[in-house]
């Protein structure tokens, strides 16, 4: 039985520590069907964002799902064509209502880029926070030099940080700085797209552990200080395996293994990125 979300261990600031990603789940009923899946197994955190195109149906899942809204850790991301001020507002509502929430947990700047402005962007998320439209203010695929002047313009402290992060791309540096300035960070494709799966030195830790890759990949990041994953899933299966993750416990050679692993493999990396 996996550990519960209540446990501290598998909290970060009132956010689960494990939690489920949707990124290209844009089927409405497979993506309704999923997040209620998860919420009903007894995952806490949910992620979507407006690129996505799957708010309303995130919303769904969570209004079918038998679990109070209260209980559920809400994540969506500002665009980055809607990262003026006027537009963070007007979208992030919109965005509100998509989800059929009258807040949502967590909101993030997806990438530091396009029409991101700090000085005329961030003002906006602290407004939307004094309004009780969202809790958490976050960043996503910002670089340490981001994060700095994000904490610089906010009045808001800066949430969480949200960046690809998997056995090939371990992000010391920029988890050092995050750590340094109380910043969590959220770990996206945290399976590597799949690519953990046939790794020796995973399956050899998983068969140790009588787990599966993809329970070794996730406790990995799990056991980071400061660090939570957002693997994405659709099928029962796949959600309940990655659920699992949560009573892994690897030893010091086991990470010590996949510590050795990391080789700086981005498997996102679009034009626009600021790195």
């Amino acid at each position: 039985m996996a550990q519960t979300d209540t446990d501290e261990e598998f909290r970060l600031d009132g956010m689960s520590r494990l939690g489920l990603g949707t990124w290209q789940n844009t089927d409405p009923e497979q993506c309704a069907n999923s997040v209620r899946t998860a919420l009903e197994m007894g995952y806490r955190h949910i992620d979507t964002a407006q690129i996505y195109d799957n708010e309303e149906y995130v919303g769904e899942g969570l209004a079918a799902a038998d679990v109070p809204r209260d209980d559920v850790f809400l994540a969506t991301k500002i665009w980055t064509s809607n990262l003026s001020h006027d537009d963070v507002i007007e979208t992030a509502k919109e965005s509100l209502d998509r989800l059929g929430v009258e807040y949502v947990d967590l909101l993030y700047v997806h990438w530091p880029v396009n029409e991101y402005d700090a000085e005329d962007t961030l003002p906006a998320f602290d407004q939307l926070r004094d309004e009780g439209l969202i809790h958490n203010v976050g960043v996503s695929n910002f670089e340490p030099e981001h994060v700095d002047t994000a904490r610089d313009v906010l009045d808001a402290p800066v949430f969480a940080n949200q960046v690809e992060m998997h056995p090939y791309l371990q992000q010391d540096e920029l988890l050092g700085h995050c750590r340094e300035h109380d910043v969590n960070v959220v770990a996206y494709s945290p399976l590597a797209r799949g690519r953990v799966f046939d790794d020796p030195t995973i399956r050899d830790v998983a068969e140790k552990h009588d787990a599966s890759p993809a329970q070794v990949s996730l406790a990995w990041l799990l056991q980071r200080d400061g660090v939570a994953a957002i693997p994405k899933a659709t099928g029962e299966d796949h959600i309940r395996d990655n659920y699992g993750a949560l009573d892994v416990r690897l030893d010091e050679e086991d990470v010590g293994k996949i510590e050795g692993l990391g080789e700086h493999a981005r498997e996102v990396d679009p034009d626009f990125a600021p790195w």
